[in-house]
């Protein structure tokens, strides 16, 4: 058996009963049973049919109550079903269920925007000095205000819920299915192989550059052949969006969005005018990547070649144990959450046929996660699992949050999982010889490239494909154009322009989301704001452990803007940001110094 054979699989018996199980039919059939009573429940009370200047505090926290428990209940089958049909997209029976539980999840939607519509014109702070459950949710009675002025009529909420069951989430739902589904033809030792896309991805990083190589063109290729589904999915969510912001009253998408992720445009421009002034240095590390690698530039399937030397083991076993060292020096909730995922097999670690690529992280209950990742034994591969491990960490602060206060804008969802990436990361590369100093800083450079570079691009994109596609659809090769341009602009002469990555696009399922547009600058947002935190936590480590895990679980309770002034930031500054980036420039420093060494 390979290592990959042998890598963990997550498991759900102490959670729900298997998919087939007709305990797990009981289950399911409670929950939307328990959803048509919250209906009724809300029509008694008359929640968000017309406006009201005045709640009872006991009725308040009546409609509360019940929506929170009904609303978690429903929560966890949906994670469930979304976890199963992403590790093996071809579970019919998983497939089945989620796609029957489409409805029960568009009517909860549609009982939130009546809950927000209902506390829209209320008084929030008279509400809440008369109820403690008022109180304790007031940042989502406050943001309720302002999304209630961007409703439409509760007919106009209610048929948009319906028809985004077979809009976007069906489109989204095709995504997820073709490309998890799509086997590459790829030359390998001689021979054509077929691999799953995530395996062929993974190849990326092979040592080998004609593999490399190889394996993109293969991909690209692939890309090609399933480019007019993809295009189709692509303009029917954005078109869907475009429409619904516009009658909900926001000037665009991207204003939407920021509402929803907790900043406001001066953040969101300060910190994108300090990542465009990165650009040069970015460039810069990929031309000493280029000179390491012996080549006059980079082409882009050289982006994650391997730069120095693993003399330290990377397999699973070797990962766990550093992971859990580095984690039990910094918190005992930290150290004991990871603990726990690893005794308990909340991990499903290697990339195989029919599962979804890439990594996430899914909180399912109280204290408990599942991460998805595709493991491969190098030392990005440790970090990347320490990175889902600081999501399960920010999901354990918030365990004795409510449903609503526990639900974190994407600005500060990456808060965690960037700052213990980095405290392996810089762990490792301080017990490191200097051979492979040159790769855990590569390792770290590679993804800040990605976060800020590569997301930057992404976000250029997206801009783009909205702005056109208000009057009209666009084809494949024009999305193809419009990725191509967006990756000129952040990574200009760093790489071979004609190496572009046409169809990331086609990769990247953020784009493929209704619900959330423009999901790609919360993540430069999150790793800027988690390296600002690092530095502090260096500072002044020991006040800092406890001040940090209470800003964790708050950050449902609080906009971003909020939770940084009480770390003395102020996110509206470019030079907070400038600050974060100073930290990647030193490390490209570093790079630099070591790969002559090399």
């Amino acid at each position: 058996m390979t290592e990959l054979e042998t890598l963990p699989r997550w498991q759900f018996e102490t959670i729900l009963p298997a998919v087939e199980d007709p305990a797990f039919a009981r289950l399911f059939a409670e929950t939307v049973e328990a959803v048509g009573g919250l209906v009724l429940l809300f029509a008694e009370h008359h929640v968000g049919e017309a406006p009201t200047k005045t709640i009872p505090p006991s009725q308040f926290e009546a409609v509360l109550k019940a929506y929170l428990a009904v609303r978690s209940n429903a929560y966890l089958i949906e994670a469930y079903l979304e976890c199963m049909t992403a590790a093996d997209s071809r579970d019919a029976a998983a497939q089945a269920r989620l796609s029957e539980l489409q409805p029960t999840v568009a009517a909860l939607s549609l009982l939130q925007t009546r809950l927000s519509a209902w506390v829209g014109e209320v008084d929030v702070d008279s509400l809440a000095a008369a109820s403690p459950a008022a109180r304790d949710h007031l940042h989502f009675l406050r943001q309720s205000a302002v999304r209630a002025q961007h409703l439409m009529s509760p007919a106009e909420e209610a048929l948009a819920a319906d028809l985004v069951l077979t809009g976007s989430t069906a489109w989204e739902r095709l995504h997820a299915n073709l490309t998890s589904q799509l086997s590459v033809t790829v030359r390998l030792d001689g021979e054509a192989r077929s691999l799953p896309m995530a395996a062929v991805r993974n190849l990326a990083q092979h040592p080998d550059r004609d593999v490399r190589r190889r394996a993109y063109e293969a991909e690209t290729v692939t890309w090609h052949a399933v480019r007019v589904p993809l295009a189709a999915a692509m303009n029917s969510i954005k078109g869907e969006v475009n429409l619904l912001v516009r009658r909900r009253g926001w000037t665009s998408a991207l204003e939407a969005t920021l509402f929803e992720h907790a900043i406001d445009r001066p953040i969101l421009e300060a910190m994108m005018t300090a990542v465009e002034e990165s650009f040069p240095d970015f460039r810069r590390y990929l031309h000493a990547k280029a000179r390491c690698l012996g080549l006059e530039r980079l082409a882009w399937w050289d982006l994650n070649a391997p730069v120095g030397e693993n003399s330290r083991p990377w397999d699973f076993p070797s990962a766990r144990a550093f992971i859990l060292e580095r984690f039990a020096a910094f918190s005992p909730v930290l150290a004991g959450t990871a603990a726990r995922a690893f005794a308990e097999n909340w991990i499903d670690a290697g990339p195989r046929q029919g599962k979804v690529g890439g990594a996430f992280c899914a909180w399912m209950r109280g204290e408990e996660s599942r991460i998805l990742s595709n493991f491969l034994p190098t030392h990005q591969g440790m970090s990347t699992l320490a990175h889902e491990l600081g999501h399960a960490y920010h999901n354990r602060t918030r365990a004795a949050r409510s449903f609503l206060q526990r639900r974190t804008p994407s600005t500060l969802a990456e808060t965690a999982s960037i700052f213990c990436e980095t405290l392996v990361d810089e762990a490792a590369y301080d017990a490191a010889e200097p051979a492979e100093r040159l790769a855990i800083v590569e390792a770290f450079l590679q993804s800040a490239c990605g976060i800020v570079v590569d997301v930057a691009g992404r976000f250029f994109f997206e801009q783009r494909v909205f702005e056109r596609r208000g009057p009209r659809e666009l084809s494949p090769e024009e999305l193809c154009q419009e990725m191509r341009e967006a990756q000129a602009r952040s990574y200009g002469d760093g790489l071979r322009p004609e190496t572009y990555h046409s169809y990331m696009w086609a990769v990247k399922p953020h784009y493929y989301s209704g619900s959330a547009s423009f999901y790609n600058y919360p993540y430069t947002f999150g790793l800027l704001f988690g390296l600002g935190l690092f530095a502090r936590y260096r500072e002044r480590p020991g006040e800092f452990v406890a001040e940090y895990e209470d800003l964790l679980s708050r950050t449902g309770m609080a906009t971003a803007a909020e939770l940084a002034h009480g770390f003395g930031i102020d996110p509206g500054s470019s030079a907070f940001w400038r600050d974060g980036l100073d930290m990647v420039r030193e490390r490209i420093g570093r790079f630099e110094e070591l790969s002559k060494v090399k």
